[in-house]
């Protein structure tokens, strides 16, 4: 009989967890023909959802949980699922059922048909501001045509992956992570199903628009290395610029004399140069701070505790 994992990255997610729980019981009752693995990743909690997770571990023996020393991020706690998950195949859901446990039944379907990949696109994205529709929109445009990776737009983790997907994950070690990309990388055969994302059932967003944003320098800085060409670009161009109003200057000065004028020009000169300097230098910064965390070779996160996992 076949095992499937239910991954379940967790933040705060108390009153979210026993809503989902019934949902997802709901959906393995009715494939009772493979066993269950529901993977709960407690990543630092403030509220009760370790409580709740150990509560609901004493009443289903499908649930399992892992509960980090410290709120490690999203990216590494679902690192931690891979670890330890069992399944021959691994669904990755959100907590707050904005991914609807009913679209699971499908992705099995195209996962028994031989796809490694099944991937859910989004047909809406319930209740978000049109400003951070659009900058998501946006980003994934950017960063598609950025990459020499094909990053999926409007794709977020909710997928199933084969057992030789989350062995792929597995190798891949480092810290600053942008798994999205990391599903586009590892290459295999993929699916695209499609789902309208529900509103969030409880709680509140724990990513604000600095989060977000965050998350948008990562995965640029993690997969294309456009932004330094552009730096080099643009500083190829102000050089040429600057050479240009540079003959035009001397000939002016040769032909007209040189009358003391071009105070203000020289202003907006200095501070446009500058401002290119410090933009330049902030994109080599963020590339240098990679290097720096992965260089390190710290453990990508710590377990405090674990329970139904061997």
């Amino acid at each position: 009989m076949k095992q499937v994992t239910v991954l379940i990255p967790c933040y705060n997610e108390e009153k979210s967890l026993p809503l989902l729980h019934e949902q997802l019981c709901a959906v393995m009752d009715s494939l009772s023909h493979y066993t269950w693995q529901v993977l709960l990743v407690n990543d630092g909690s403030r509220d009760n959802t370790l409580a709740v997770a150990r509560e609901l571990r004493t009443k289903d023996e499908r649930i399992c949980f892992i509960d980090l020393s410290r709120n490690f991020g999203k990216e590494r706690a679902m690192l931690a699922g891979f670890d330890h998950a069992k399944g021959d195949c691994m669904v990755i859901m959100d907590a707050d059922l904005q991914h609807p446990p009913t679209v699971i039944p499908e992705m099995l379907k195209y996962w028994e048909e031989g796809y490694d990949d099944v991937y859910a696109r989004r047909n809406s994205r319930g209740k978000e501001s049109w400003l951070r529709r659009k900058l998501s929109l946006t980003y994934y445009k950017l960063l598609q045509k950025a990459s020499n990776t094909d990053v999926l737009q409007n794709v977020g983790d909710f997928r199933l992956l084969d057992r030789k997907c989350i062995d792929a994950i597995t190798q891949m070690r480092e810290c600053e992570r942008y798994t999205k990309g990391l599903f586009s990388w590892i290459g295999f055969r993929k699916k695209e199903i499609t789902f309208d994302q529900k509103d969030r059932i409880a709680g509140e967003s724990s990513f604000n628009i600095f989060k977000l944003f965050s998350l948008a320098i990562q995965g640029i800085t993690s997969f294309t290395t456009a932004p330094l060409k552009m730096a080099t670009l643009l500083g190829f161009i102000v050089s040429i610029a600057a050479f240009i109003y540079m003959c035009y200057v001397l000939v002016k000065t040769i032909i007209c004399g040189d009358p003391v004028q071009g105070y203000p020009t020289l202003v907006i000169l200095i501070l446009f140069l500058g401002g290119v300097q410090l933009v330049s230098l902030g994109i080599i910064g963020e590339y240098l701070g990679r290097i720096f965390n992965e260089t390190k070779g710290r453990p990508v996160y710590f377990i405090r505790e674990k329970e139904g996992i061997d």
